[in-house]
């Protein structure tokens, strides 16, 4: 019996794919979202069970499947626990974006929030790396209206 896989002549057809779509983030999203927006504020909320604090928000605790509806605001301030360096250019899709991505445990939340490191070169970068948040001018709604994290006054010595 012979294998159809080595007799196969795949073709392969170069194109562009733009799909305009929009959908809701919801309330939680929401809310999170328009104080980045409106206030350059940072929103997280607890799990009334577990006391698990989100940071970004969450509808239900992926714990205790608990609604959540305690609220908090958070400083900014974080502690970096790990990190890596894109080492790919991607400056047509992502021109302004950092090479350094970290996980970012904020002052008050117990879950880690992905973002990104600048004002920092990558050799500088240690896990417990303390950090602020650097908000764009122009705000939109989104996370990178956080532009990106970068080393507080308290990392040097």
């Amino acid at each position: 019996m012979s294998d159809w896989r080595n007799e196969v002549n795949y073709l392969v057809h170069e194109s562009k794919i733009k799909v305009p779509y929009t959908w809701s983030v919801g309330d939680t999203g929401s809310r999170f979202l328009r104080a980045l927006r409106d206030d350059k504020k940072i929103l997280a909320n607890k799990c009334p069970k577990t006391g698990q604090v989100f940071c970004p928000p969450k509808l239900n605790s992926p714990y205790s499947l608990e609604p959540i509806t305690e609220w908090l605001e958070l400083s900014g301030t974080g502690t970096v626990t790990t990190f890596t360096e894109r080492s790919y250019d991607s400056r047509a899709a992502l021109p302004e974006q950092s090479r350094i991505y970290a996980l970012i445990t904020l002052d008050g939340a117990t879950q880690a929030l992905p973002h990104l490191l600048g004002e920092v070169d990558f050799k500088n970068v240690k896990i417990g790396l303390r950090v602020e948040p650097v908000f764009k001018e122009t705000r939109e709604g989104h996370i990178l209206d956080i532009a990106y994290f970068r080393p507080t006054g308290e990392n040097k010595q």
